[in-house]
This record gives structure tokens, sequence and C-alpha cells, in this order.
């Protein structure tokens, strides 16, 4: 599809590829570990040549989110800090599910949803990262008192759960907000899309300046 003059940047190709790496990533990791969770998903593993091939995959696949996951921090954090916009834009959330434009206020680049997806997956990542050292048999498992392991399966279990639900969020909100995919896959956005979701973010990029109320030079 041809990017229309008017096109708005939102992700560079360097950031489209940072996010699909930690999105295939997420998934052959949330694939291999299902596959260990539970018997009745053992035929996940087939996925990756059976067990042990699993096994054997899912903290390497473990190893180079976290090394991804450390670019997604370095372009990003600045536009992920919270700020006062944030919990005008939560106290809204009924009209944002509504697509009720009047009274939801303007905000910058990211939105509450995504600064919170943002900092749970920056939170979650090196949790379930360094209590997957513990249970990694091969180089730290024996090492590691059996007790302490007990304690790393639980929480690794019950942050991989959280990070599935913040995952599927994120998904659904990405399809849910239409053109929001394109963004990420094409990498621009309409002048309308960013004027109608993220609206100061417009006005910061063509240097609005409210004092005569209209666009004036970007600077």
């Amino acid at each position: 599809m041809t990017r229309p003059a008017n096109a708005i940047t939102r992700y560079t190709t360097v950031n489209r590829i940072n996010h699909w790496i930690n999105a295939g990533l997420f998934i052959l990791l949330l694939l291999s570990g299902l596959s260990m969770f539970h018997p009745i998903l053992f035929w996940l593993s087939g996925l990756f040549g059976g067990g042990q091939w699993a096994r054997a995959a899912h903290p390497w696949f473990g190893v180079c989110l976290v090394v991804s996951w450390i670019g997604m921090i370095i372009q990003f954090w600045r536009e992920n800090l919270p700020n006062r916009d944030d919990v005008e834009w939560s106290k809204a959330i009924v009209h944002v599910a509504m697509n009720d434009d009047e009274h939801v206020p303007p905000i910058g680049r990211n939105n509450a949803g995504q600064k919170l997806v943002f900092w749970s997956m920056t939170f979650l990542i090196p949790v379930l990262f360094f209590t997957g050292l513990l249970m990694w048999e091969v180089y730290f498992g024996k090492s590691t008192p059996i007790e302490v392991q007990r304690v790393a399966i639980l929480i690794h279990s019950l942050c991989a759960f959280a990070a599935i639900l913040v995952f599927v969020v994120h998904v659904y909100a990405a399809i849910w907000i239409r053109d929001s995919v394109r963004s990420m896959t094409q990498g621009y956005v309409t002048p309308g899309w960013a004027w109608h979701h993220h609206r100061k973010w417009f006005h910061h990029l063509i240097g609005y300046r409210r004092s005569d109320d209209r666009p004036g030079k970007h600077t």
C-alpha cells in the first residue's frame, strides 16, 4: 500500500523490527512454557520437536527476549513516563471504551493504557528471567536448593500468567483501535488518526500554538 503524502511517522523501522522480535519471542516462550506447564498441553512441545527440545529452547528464548526488551526500554521509556494526563484519561476510561471523544481528554504520544502495558512488561520480564535462571538446571538449577526452586516456579508461573493477560489486552486494544496495527506494520498514521487518538502529540508535531489557535512552525 502506498504511503499517503500527509502521513505521520509513528514508529521507525528500528522501532517496528524491535517490537516484532519481542512479539515473536513472547509467543515462542508462551507456547514452549505452556507445553511444560501441564500434561494436557504437552502436545505443544511438538512445535519445537518434542519435550526435550522445548525445555532446552525455552530459557534461550527468555534470554533473547530480555536483550530485545532492553532495546524497547532504550527507545520508549521517555514517552511512557506517567504524567497528569494519564490520571484524567483513566478517569474517562468508560468514555474511551464507548469511543465518546467529547468526554475524553486529549493525550500525548501514549495513553495510560499503553504506558501500563509497557511498565508491566518492564517489571514482569526481569522477574520471569531471574526466576527462570533458578530453574535452569543445565547452568544454575543444580546449585539451587529445591525449596528455592519451588518458590521460583510459583513466582515464575504467576508472573507468566500476568504477562499473558497483559499481552492479550495489548493485542485486543491494537485490533480494537482501528489502524493501530498499521502503525506498527507500516510505521505511519494519518493526521486524522493522530488528532483523534493522541491530540496533544499531534499538536506537538505540527507546532500548534493555543495562543493564536492555529498551527505554527514546528521547532
